[in-house]
């Protein structure tokens, strides 16, 4: 499958992310998914936009260490051969430039405007190869006479400007029951839609363990359905209350989305050596095509790809996505008018259009 990008930059080209230098992984818990709003989107990026080059020729093993590093644990990557060694960035720019097609690339712009990198992590433009993500087949295989799609929240208990106590079909529960029903009626998808609690303990709110807890239940509910080739992970961010993250898209006012990929790489620990996550590129492709769907269809609506430095459960399968669908400020009836631009770019990312 190749997207042609270029309308929202001006730039034209073809862009992808190459294999990731590590295999990556999780420890056995995981900070919440929420962003908080207290640097914005803009002040992120300009931080990151000047530093980034400099701290991945940092922090990044040398071409020797992750060579020795893969020869001693058997770390593979996910087409199953060893890890990729390590490059200078120059080296990867000039290895897409040298292509007639990526002439015109500029890696600097599109990672400025595409994606933004939480300050516990770090990735660079010149991180971003050429065409490998925005070609990969991410078609649905099976029909629909079996479960394809798994639907479930970590954060349960997320709710809305208006959303009523004791009521889950007023949270991000009914935003993905919304989804669930646009997937099986208007799309003819067999979807399954998890609406199990995982961030209550004891009656309390606590998302600390969020992760750990939804963990054992999504396997399993895989384990009894291998059908299964897509699951998403349905949030609502966090953000200031003066900040609303609405748009207009077919007269219907929209909450606006985000989709979040974690790298299982911090800066204060490095490589996180838990669990790994053999589907990171796949992960990365499908947040990549579904956001060229989106700046196609409905521009400006997607507001980034947002990296951050755990794993978030993204391992399931080779197309897992956590969507995050405006946030606490939003009414019920924004996030789930949402639901529709989502169904349609999840629908022509699965059907190859």
């Amino acid at each position: 499958m190749v997207l042609f990008f270029g309308e929202m930059l001006g730039l034209g080209f073809y862009l992808t992310f190459s294999q990731p230098f590590f295999f990556y992984s999780e420890p056995d818990w995981e900070a919440e998914a929420v962003i908080e709003d207290e640097r914005t989107v803009e002040q992120i990026i300009r931080e990151n936009s000047t530093m980034l080059e400099n701290e991945i020729l940092k922090e990044n093993k040398s071409e020797a260490e992750a060579q020795e590093h893969a020869e001693q644990t058997g770390e593979t990557d996910a087409g199953g051969t060893q890890a990729e060694e390590n490059r200078e960035p120059a080296e990867d720019v000039d290895a897409a430039v040298e292509k007639d097609q990526f002439a015109d690339l500029d890696y600097q712009a599109l990672f400025e405007h595409y994606f933004v990198v939480d300050p516990d992590t770090t990735m660079s433009a010149a991180q971003l190869g050429a065409e490998e993500l925005l070609q990969r087949d991410l078609r649905m295989q099976g029909d629909n006479t079996k479960p394809q799609i798994l639907i479930y929240h970590t954060h349960s208990q997320e709710g809305f400007a208006d959303s009523v106590d004791g009521r889950p079909e007023t949270t991000i529960v009914g935003v993905g029951d919304y989804l669930t029903q646009i997937l099986q009626e208007r799309y003819g998808y067999n979807v399954l839609h998890v609406t199990d609690t995982f961030d209550l303990i004891d009656g309390e709110l606590d998302r600390n363990q969020a992760y750990s807890n939804a963990r054992p239940a999504i396997e399993k509910m895989l384990e009894k359905n291998p059908s299964v080739e897509i699951v998403i992970d349905v949030h609502r961010d966090g953000v200031s209350e003066d900040r609303h993250l609405v748009q207009d898209i077919n007269g219907k006012k929209t909450a606006q989305i985000m989709f979040f990929n974690g790298l299982s790489y911090t800066k204060e620990n490095g490589v996180l050596d838990y669990l790994p996550n053999p589907y990171m590129t796949d992960n990365l492709a499908f947040s990549l095509q579904l956001k060229m769907q989106a700046e196609e269809a409905y521009p400006g609506w997607n507001r980034c790809i947002y990296l951050k430095g755990y794993r978030y459960n993204l391992h399931f399968r080779p197309r897992c996505l956590l969507l995050e669908v405006g946030a606490q400020t939003n009414t019920l009836e924004e996030e789930k008018n949402a639901m529709e631009p989502f169904a349609d770019i999840l629908n022509k990312v699965l059907q190859g259009e």
